[in-house]
C-alpha cells in the first residue's frame, strides 16, 4: 500500500479541516499508511484522530496567516516529509501548499504533491505561476470547480474531480431525537425550527441573506438557529437585531454535535454565495432533513429542485423566502417523498467513496512515477525554483 502525509495549517474548524480529518481517517482506516502533519496549538484535531491509526507530527507554531512564512515551521516540515519516505503529501489547504512547496525545494527524492482546490474562487497569476503548477495532480471537489478552472485554461492536465464525503455513520435519520433537541433549543409547541450550519461569514455563507428571507415570512412562529463558530458573536447578534429577528434567531457558536443537532430541524437553510461541494448541505439531507439552498457552486451537481430539496439562485432572499413557504406548507407524503430523496442523494456522497477515488489517484501516480535511479546516473531535482 502507500504512504501518504496529509498537511493542514492553522486551528478552528471548517468545512476544509473536516475533510482533512475525515480523509486522513479513512485512509488509515483503508490500509494506507496515513499521516498528519498540524500545528503545535491544533489540540481538537488531536483529540479527533485519537484512537485511529493515523500517525500525527506536529510542525507548525501557529501564530496567524503569517506561519508559513516562519522557517522553522517550514524545516520542521521538511524534516518530516525526509525522514519518513512518503510516496505522496497532500497540502489540504493553499497555505498548506505554501508549506509542502517551501519545505520540498530542492530534495533530491520528493514525494507526488496533490494540491487540494475546494472553493470556487480562481487562483491568482501569481499562484498559478509558483504555486500549483508544481503540484503532480490538483483535486477540485466538483465539477463545478473544474469547469471554472478549465475555462480559463488553469491546470487542465493536472485536475481531478473528486467529491467531498460526509459520514454517513454520524448523519443519518433519527427522529427519536426531534423533541429532545427541539426542547433543548427552547422551540415552542407550534414553532418551526430552522437550522444553518456554517461559520459566521456573511460575506461568503449568506447568513444575511438568510435574515432578509425571513423578514418576508408572513409569520413569525419559527426559532433561526445558526451554528458554527462565531454565530454567537456580538456581530452575529447585532446583524439578528437589525432585521428585527433578536427574538427569532439563535447563534449556538461551535457545536461537536451538529449530526444530534439537525434531528429538530424542520427545515436546514443555505444561502452561500461560493461552495465547493457544500458537505454541511449534504449532512442535512443524509439525516432526512428538508433543505432549502441557493445554487452555489457544486451543490445544483446533486441538488434537484422540487424532488430532494428546494433550490434558488445566489442572493435571492424573496425566492428563499418562497421556498421556504413552500416547503413548510408540502403535504405530508410528499414531505415523506423527499426526505427519502435528499437520503438517497446524501448516500452518493459518503467519504467511503471519496477515499477510494483518493487511491485510484495514488495508483495512477504511481504509475507514472519515474523508473528507479539507477546507480551511476545523476539523479534529477524536482523542478521547483523561487
Amino acid at each position: 500500500m502507500f504512504k501518504v502525509l496529509n498537511v493542514i495549517d492553522g486551528i478552528g474548524w471548517c468545512g476544509t479541516k473536516e475533510q482533512t480529518y475525515l480523509i486522513t481517517k479513512y485512509l488509515a482506516l483503508k490500509g494506507v499508511e496515513s499521516h498528519i502533519a498540524l500545528s503545535f496549538q491544533y489540540k481538537y484535531m488531536k483529540e479527533k484522530l485519537k484512537g485511529t491509526p493515523v500517525k500525527i507530527h506536529f510542525f507548525e507554531d501557529y501564530k496567524g496567516g503569517s506561519s508559513r512564512f516562519n522557517p522553522a515551521n517550514v524545516y520542521r516540515l521538511r524534516r518530516i516529509i525526509k525522514e519518513n519516505n512518503y510516496d505522496f503529501v497532500i497540502a489540504h489547504s493553499s497555505h498548506a501548499m505554501d508549506y509542502v512547496l517551501l519545505s520540498t525545494l530542492g530534495m533530491r527524492k520528493r514525494p507526488k504533491i496533490i494540491a487540494l482546490r475546494r472553493s470556487g474562487f480562481l487562483p491568482s497569476f501569481f499562484s498559478r505561476a509558483f504555486k500549483y503548477r508544481f503540484a503532480d495532480r490538483i483535486v477540485v471537489v466538483s465539477e463545478h470547480v473544474a469547469k471554472l478552472l478549465r475555462e480559463k485554461g488553469i491546470f487542465r492536465d493536472k485536475l481531478r474531480v473528486i467529491q467531498s464525503g460526509i459520514e454517513l455513520s454520524r448523519f443519518f435519520p433519527r427522529p427519536e431525537l426531534r423533541e429532545e433537541v427541539r426542547r433543548e433549543l427552547g422551540v415552542k409547541e407550534k414553532e418551526y425550527l430552522f437550522m444553518n450550519v456554517a461559520n459566521w461569514q456573511p460575506w461568503r455563507k449568506g447568513q444575511e441573506v438568510i435574515l432578509k428571507a425571513l423578514r418576508e415570512l408572513p409569520f413569525k412562529n419559527f426559532k433561526m438557529v445558526f451554528v458554527g463558530l462565531d454565530t454567537d458573536s456580538e456581530e452575529a447578534r447585532e446583524l439578528f437585531k437589525k432585521y428585527g429577528l433578536e427574538k427569532n434567531c439563535i447563534g449556538l457558536g461551535f457545536r461537536k454535535d451538529v449530526d444530534r443537532l439537525l434531528q429538530g430541524a424542520d427545515l436546514f437553510i443555505m444561502a452561500s454565495f461560493s461552495e465547493g461541494i457544500a458537505g454541511a448541505l449534504l449532512q442535512a439531507m443524509a439525516t432526512g432533513r428538508v433543505v432549502v439552498s441557493t445554487d452555489a457552486g457544486g451543490i445544483p451537481e446533486y441538488l434537484r429542485d422540487g424532488v430532494n430539496g428546494f433550490m434558488v439562485k445566489v442572493g435571492d432572499h424573496k425566492g428563499l423566502a418562497r421556498k421556504i413557504t413552500e416547503a413548510l406548507n408540502l403535504p405530508e407524503e410528499r414531505r415523506r417523498e423527499m426526505e427519502k430523496e435528499a437520503v438517497k442523494t446524501a448516500k452518493k456522497y459518503s467519504i467511503e467513496r471519496t477515499v477510494e477515488r483518493y487511491i485510484e489517484l495514488f495508483r495512477e501516480l504511481k504509475g507514472s512515477s519515474r523508473q528507479p535511479h539507477r546507480k551511476g546516473q545523476r539523479e534529477e531535482t524536482s523542478g521547483i525554483s523561487l
